[in-house]
């Protein structure tokens, strides 16, 4: 091998990786913690944000509009780096405020905002009209399509691997990825499944500009859950999630429990939701990942489990993501170019 042929695929451990993404949000690596209810928490968000990713405050984690705008001012005695605020909006009896929470994060000068949920356009508008970047969060490439046409800055499309509500097309990233590449023109980050290097590399080949991650950053230092809920994930493999509420054509994957096993079988006798509604409860849930029993309640977690061996800081867990990611462009896949 000549010097020049071993230069070119040498690593460069300086190497940074810029996109439209990482341009638009202000941060140093193309890496996206995600909105994560009871996990969107000020420490959670700086930490990533303080190791060059955006750190994601979670609106509906805290119980009040004016509760958010604390936590808000909190995170920014532990961070001068950008973080942004998840505001999900579901279909609900009895819905929270979500215009008086648009408007804490309006007022508090936040500067990028990641939506997600049920019919967005009213706090999209108002968002923009402020200056706020909006990232919206979907399963479909003719969600982002219709987000697109709303006017927001970003799409995080978010394949069928992923924690939490994958929709129900069932289409994995590997096909959804490049199908909305195709047709998004604004910059896109992919969710789902992402939880290292090679992820990294792979999500910017089929046409993404960044990822976004959830449960790989749930297994980290800082997040605020029980250890115990951890190494749960540590423990894991890839096999250990459950689809539950397809029946009520709401997907949401969660981590493999005594819980989903009853609920599953509920399911599979037709009951109707409520039936299982004292089981799947959030507060429920809550309990179980602040307590540490793994089977108290339901909690999401996503395929990547798999690809989890250890319980990093987030700075740990950036760095080793990024010096992966730099690694295999410059190296491996540089040395299968020939001339």
């Amino acid at each position: 091998m000549s010097p020049v042929e071993s230069q070119a695929i040498a690593p460069r451990t300086d190497a940074r990786i810029r996109t439209r993404f990482t341009e638009l949000a202000g941060i140093e690596h193309p890496i996206v913690q995600g909105g994560m209810q009871w996990v969107g928490t000020a420490e959670m968000a700086a930490a990533v944000s303080n190791a060059g990713g955006l750190g994601m405050l979670t609106a509906l984690t805290q119980p009040t509009p004016d509760a958010l705008r604390r936590e808000i001012a909190r995170c920014r005695t532990m961070t001068d780096k950008p973080f942004g605020v998840n505001l999900t909006i579901l279909p609900s009896i009895s819905p929270p405020p979500y215009a008086q929470y648009r408007q804490a994060i309006i007022d508090e000068g936040i500067s990028i905002v990641e939506t997600a949920g049920y019919k967005p356009q009213e706090h999209v508008d108002a968002f923009k009209a402020h200056g706020i970047k909006v990232v919206h969060k979907c399963t479909a490439v003719r969600h982002a399509m219709s987000a697109q046409k709303m006017g927001v800055d970003a799409i995080s499309i978010d394949g069928f691997e992923c924690a939490g509500h994958p929709g129900e097309d069932d289409i994995p990233g590997l096909i959804l990825i490049p199908a909305a590449a195709d047709k998004v023109t604004i910059p896109m980050i992919a969710s789902g499944g992402f939880g290292d290097g090679r992820g990294l590399v792979a999500a910017l080949a089929l046409g993404a500009e960044g990822i976004n991650m959830g449960t790989r950053f749930c297994a980290t230092q800082e997040a605020p859950i029980h250890e115990n809920i951890k190494q749960a994930m540590v423990n894991a493999d890839e096999r250990s999630t459950a689809l539950i509420f397809r029946t009520y054509r709401n997907s949401a994957r969660v981590a493999k429990n005594a819980i989903t096993q009853q609920v599953l079988a509920a399911e599979a006798q037709g009951v109707p939701f409520e039936a299982v509604a004292h089981l799947v409860k959030g507060a429920r849930g809550k309990e179980g990942l602040d307590n540490g029993d793994p089977d108290h309640g339901i909690w999401t977690a996503g395929l990547v489990q798999g690809l989890i061996h250890d319980i990093p800081t987030c700075q740990e867990l950036i760095d080793r993501i990024m010096a992966d990611a730099v690694t295999i462009m410059n190296g491996r896949l540089a040395g299968f170019l020939t001339r």
